[in-house]
């Protein structure tokens, strides 16, 4: 790619603004017309996410979805540690990178500001990170839900236990950066915020579990 295009590209208002619009995508929603489904936000949690694809019955849209909406969170921190460095751009861009993909999911433009809980696409921030801390927070969010069966749940802990995990891990398996331990405690206030319905069903017993058919809304 021609260098004035990448200096254009790659300037942290760009990366913020394209960041943004990209996790403005909601994928739920693209996925499901696209394969002649109904609309995640008329049933279920009514929340456009891969888990809510699921509850209606078919496990290639949820997938698609996942892959989909952690991609979008991936692909802007990528982008920014595999050609920032020769611009002058480095962690802090890369954090708000993460956080207006995050930001655009949560809060989409393009779909009247009502997004999904995030927990797809904070994935993908991980995994742009570091693969070895997304693959540490994938493996806890599967074992909580498969033991447990509530996706909320896994999502919960997932979320308290990223920034420990980076923590840990800082300057032994990566290195300790503050603009992105920064970047995964404000992920993970949002992720519980986005989820405290979901808290309060859990604590209540009335949370729906993994595999429930959809109910219209």
């Amino acid at each position: 790619m021609p260098e004035h295009i990448l200096s254009v590209l790659l300037h942290p208002l760009s990366i913020v603004i394209g960041s943004y619009l990209l996790g403005s995508l909601s994928f739920a929603v693209i996925v499901s017309r696209f394969m002649g489904l109904s609309d995640p936000r008329s049933y279920g949690s009514q929340n456009p996410g891969a888990t809510n694809v699921l509850r209606s019955g078919n496990k290639k849209a949820a997938i698609l979805t996942l892959l989909f909406d952690a991609l979008k969170g991936w692909l802007p921190v990528f982008w920014v540690a595999q050609y920032g460095a020769a611009f002058g751009v480095g962690e802090s861009t890369a954090a708000l990178a993460g956080v207006a993909a995050f930001l655009g999911h949560l809060y989409p433009v393009f779909f009247k500001f009502q997004g999904g809980k995030g927990v797809a696409t904070a994935l993908g921030v991980l995994m742009g990170v570091n693969p070895w801390l997304g693959l540490a927070i994938a493996l806890t969010w599967i074992a909580v839900a498969w033991f447990f069966r509530y996706s909320s749940l896994a999502a919960l802990l997932a979320a308290i236990l990223a920034p420990v995990y980076y923590t840990l891990g800082g300057d032994i398996l990566w290195p300790l950066q503050s603009p992105l331990l920064g970047l995964l405690c404000l992920m993970g206030i949002f992720l519980v915020w986005r989820h405290r319905d979901n808290l309060n069903r859990l604590l209540a017993g009335t949370e729906s579990k993994l595999g429930a058919k959809k109910e219209a809304a």
